[in-house]
């Protein structure tokens, strides 16, 4: 399981870069959700998210899941390249694989990468 340690985590799998305000899935929860098909970005850059409320919609061949904000803040870019190419969430989840862009976002409430990794293996056991 890659668990970038740059990166900042939700206990709902979203990871948040404090460095660029990108936002995605987890390597974990494209793991789960195992072949993506099919992405639906439900906020637009210029609306403001809010900390828990969702972001998108994801479907694999064996279940659907909702990404929710890790931060609040400000969107200032959609990964419009994902719904043409979903499966990219699972090629690359920490790169090609972002979903939105925030600014201004505060991440003091996320696990960092080893309180995140120690999450994921409590779930798995």
């Amino acid at each position: 399981m890659n668990i970038p340690s740059n990166l900042m985590y939700t206990k709902s799998d979203e990871w948040f870069d404090p460095a660029t305000g990108k936002v995605g899935l987890t390597d974990y929860a494209q793991a789960q959700l195992s072949d993506i098909v099919f992405v639906e970005i439900t906020v637009s850059a210029g609306d403001v998210v809010e900390v828990g409320k969702p972001i998108a919609s994801v479907e694999s061949v064996k279940a659907a899941a909702e990404s929710y904000a890790p931060v609040s803040g400000k969107v200032i870019a959609v990964n419009e390249d994902l719904l043409n190419a979903p499966e990219t969430l699972n090629r690359d989840p920490y790169g090609a694989g972002w979903l939105i862009q925030i600014e201004g976002a505060d991440p003091s409430g996320l696990m960092d990468a080893a309180a995140y990794e120690k999450y994921c293996e409590e779930r798995t056991h």
